[in-house]
């Protein structure tokens, strides 16, 4: 089993930063992907950013040159600059990994952190 424990989200004003952090923890093979998703009241999941093994990124086109992902052994960072108050969300971790050399990989979702973007 794997766990993520999230952290970094708050309140800030427009035009303010913040950066998350999630830790992943458990019986971990290898990783695949890991990144952030959010999801707004009354909407879906979408996708914000992820990172792959080999520091591959893919951004979602609202927070390219915003938005910086990172990552670091089973750790992944989403640093978040020039926060806009369509921003406001609450951001789950994500993690493609690896139990054994032969699975195809499991996801993994952390519970999620609130970041809130006043005007």
């Amino acid at each position: 089993q794997v766990q993520l424990v999230e952290s970094g989200g708050g309140l800030v004003q427009a035009g303010g930063s913040l950066r998350l952090s999630c830790a992943a923890s458990g019986s971990i093979f290898s990783i695949n992907t890991m990144g952030w998703y959010r999801q707004a009241p009354g909407t879906q999941r979408e996708l914000v950013a992820l990172i792959t093994s080999s520091g591959r990124t893919n951004y979602a086109d609202s927070v390219k040159g915003r938005f910086a992902i990172s990552s670091a052994g089973k750790m992944v960072y989403l640093q978040m600059n020039n926060l806009k108050p369509g921003d406001t969300a609450v951001f789950y971790c994500y993690v493609k990994a690896h139990m054994t050399w032969s699975d195809s990989g499991y996801d993994y979702w952390g519970q999620g952190t609130q970041v809130t973007v006043s005007s």
